[in-house]
Order: C-alpha cells, then structure tokens, then sequence
C-alpha cells in the first residue's frame, strides 16, 4: 500500500470546504497516498442540541457528555456530517465510506472522567485492520471520532484532534493533516511556513497560539512523538498541495544533537 495521509476535517470547515479541497483528495492519491479522514462536528451537535431543548456544557475545553449528549453526538457525527463528507468525496470521483469509530471495533476507550465530564472517552485500543482493509480496496474511510467501551455498550465522545493523532500513530501514517479555516499556523498576520515541536511549545507559551489551535498543534506534537514524518496546519479554503508540497504550516521534530551524530555514524 501507499503512504497513508490521515486529515482531520473540523466540524467547522465542513460546509465549506471547497471543490479545490476534494480535488487536492484525488491528486493525493495520484501521488501514491492514500488518505483517511477523521471529523468532527462540534457547530452541528451545538445546533442540535439547541433544536432538541437538551443543555450542554464545556469542562477544560471539552463537552461534558451525558447519555442523552452522547445519543445526538452519535446521530450527528455518524449520520449528517460524515453522509455529506462521503457524498462530497464520490461527487468528486473518490470512492469513501462512512464509519463510526464503534463500527468492528475500531475504536475501543474508557471514561476519560466519568464524574466530570461523563461519556468523554480516551482510547485505549485501535484496530487498524478495519482501515487497512478499507484502504487495501481502494476506499477512502470517514471515521467518526465515536469509540466503544470495553464492555461492548456504552459509546464514548472522542476529542476529533485527539482522535486523528492516535490514529495515524496506529496507522504509521507519513502525514497528519489539520485542515482549518486559516492558512496554517499564525504569527503577527503571517503564516509560519516551517516550525519544529519545541518551537510550537514556545508560541502556545507566549500566546501566539490559543484556543482552537492548541488541541491540534498538541495532536500533531504527540503524533511526531509517535513516529511520524510530520504533521501539517493547513486551510480547507486551498488545495492542500501545490505540485507535490504540501501548503500550510510544516511542523517537525526536532533533531537532537546525538541524533544527528547516530545517523552519521
């Protein structure tokens, strides 16, 4: 098989996300990657929710999930925003498919602070051969970021960033894509075209990064320290490649010294 490129989707690109975006999907492919989306949903579980009278609340960052949250995250995520991903991807001649990250038992995780913050999961187990064998057949997978319990009944919410980071570790993936509405990472109104992990510790130190951003710079640092290439900021409003180089923000990790020195012995 091919490079695998895994991109997060955030529930707010996805309505537009432009024609450029799924061409970009198909050039990927043609350079020989083979891509795995992960999404989330956070503005349409919001609306949701609003529609069906049912409160929600925010702990540290993340969605306090209550069984009767959880039901509506699943509908959501599962159900509208990956069905439009999908339809998206085939309109444009890319064969994909939708899967919860419950499906097959792709996803397994337990509570990450059932007291406080209820069905919010972290995983503990990926099952790589239900992507493998979607990807061996040519497929695109659109995983919902939705994990079973290791009691095979409750389903847990995952963080989508989060999600994407430990799925391309599993994967070995040679990218990790977070396409956002900003042309990747921003420093005084510019883009920073190159940074290592260290360096994006400092700007998150210093506040140039914040809010929304931290948990995918966070996502790509632990994915690096996972073993991968690099990990990439970029926007959905672009093509994500020009020629055969990726767009955004490029982050690395850093070489040490005795690294250096290992490879040249």
């Amino acid at each position: 098989m091919g490079k695998i490129i895994v991109i997060k989707c955030g529930g707010s690109m996805i309505e537009s996300l432009t024609d450029e975006f799924y061409e970009s999907i198909k050039n990927l492919q043609t350079l020989g990657y083979q891509p795995v989306i992960v999404h989330g949903g956070g503005p349409a579980i919001n609306s949701m929710l609003d529609k069906m009278k049912i409160q929600s609340e925010f702990v540290n960052g993340l969605r306090k999930t209550t069984s009767e949250v959880m039901d509506v995250v699943e509908m959501v995520l599962s159900g509208s925003i990956a069905n439009k991903l999908v339809r998206q991807l085939q309109a444009h001649g890319i064969p994909s498919i939708g899967i919860n990250g419950a499906d097959n038992g792709l996803l397994y995780a337990e509570a990450k602070d059932k007291d406080n913050l209820g069905f919010v999961g972290q995983i503990t187990k990926i099952n790589k051969d239900v992507i493998n064998k979607l990807l061996s057949i040519n497929m695109v997978p659109v995983i919902s970021p939705i994990a079973i319990g290791i009691d095979g009944v409750d389903c847990y919410n995952i963080n989508a960033d989060t999600a994407a980071g430990e799925i391309a570790v599993a994967l070995e993936a040679y990218k990790l894509l977070f396409v956002t509405d900003v042309p990747g990472v921003l420093k005084d109104g510019e883009m920073i075209k190159d940074a290592t992990n260290k360096e994006i510790l400092a700007l998150i130190d210093d506040g140039t990064i914040y809010g929304g951003m931290i948990p995918k710079v966070m996502a790509a640092i632990q994915g690096l320290e996972g073993g991968m290439n690099e990990a990439v900021i970029v926007s959905g409003k672009t093509p994500l490649i020009e020629g055969a180089d990726m767009l955004g923000t490029i982050i690395r990790k850093e070489v040490e010294v005795e690294e250096i020195y290992e490879q040249s012995v």
